[in-house]
């Protein structure tokens, strides 16, 4: 589906065309679904469905969707926000329903940024059936120490191009930066977290 495709789909959908909207949703769903993968906390994987918070988002947008124009952002931009949105609902949900210490297993504490847990969750991946308890939670440390030393910026752009593979100026407009401002900072953290990483064993 072309730019002038979908311009074409949101201009209807905006007048109340729920075919149109169900057709936009559908051309963006397997990023919107990438960007749950990536932000849902790991301890939350198996517990929720990725297809039912798809569903809420859908139900949102179409409540939300007279108010898109006012919000000046491209409709994927705004998409991605109603459903980012609904993933912090949920777990939301699941902190205040869970029995045990819910706010401490899913990662949610006041003051942790979400955005460094994932990357170091996500950077961490590979380690998890090769290398004992020990060894990984030693790793784990380091990359926390190595990310939380990043501008919350620098850590969004790797975690909006890498693993949400969003381009440079859908980046750009999510952060409220210039499309060269991007590019250039993303170089720039990409190029300081790879130094970084040539410290850690296995990295």
């Amino acid at each position: 589906m072309n730019e002038l495709e979908i311009d074409a789909l949101v201009e209807k959908a905006v007048l109340g065309d729920n075919e149109a909207l169900a057709d936009l949703f559908s051309h963006y769903k397997s990023q919107l679904r990438r960007m749950i993968a990536f932000r849902m906390d790991q301890n939350l994987k198996g517990r929720v469905d990725p297809s039912d918070v798809l569903q809420e988002a859908f139900l949102d947008l179409v409540e939300r969707l007279p108010a898109f124009k006012d919000k000046g952002m491209s409709f994927f931009v705004w998409l991605r926000l109603v459903t980012h949105e609904r993933l912090l609902r949920v777990h939301r949900q699941h902190l205040n329903t869970q029995k045990r210490d819910a706010r401490r297993e899913v990662g949610f504490q006041k003051g942790i940024d979400v955005t460094s847990i994932s990357l170091a969750a996500h950077l961490l991946g590979e380690f998890s059936s090769v290398e004992g308890k020990a060894i990984r939670a030693e790793k784990s440390a380091r990359l926390h120490t190595i990310l939380d030393k990043m501008q919350p910026d620098d850590r969004e752009i790797i975690a909006l191009r890498i693993f949400e593979g969003l381009s440079n100026m859908e980046i750009a407009e999510v952060l409220g930066l210039t499309k060269q401002t991007t590019s250039k900072r993303f170089l720039s953290a990409i190029t300081k977290l790879k130094t970084e990483l040539e410290d850690v064993s296995g990295f």
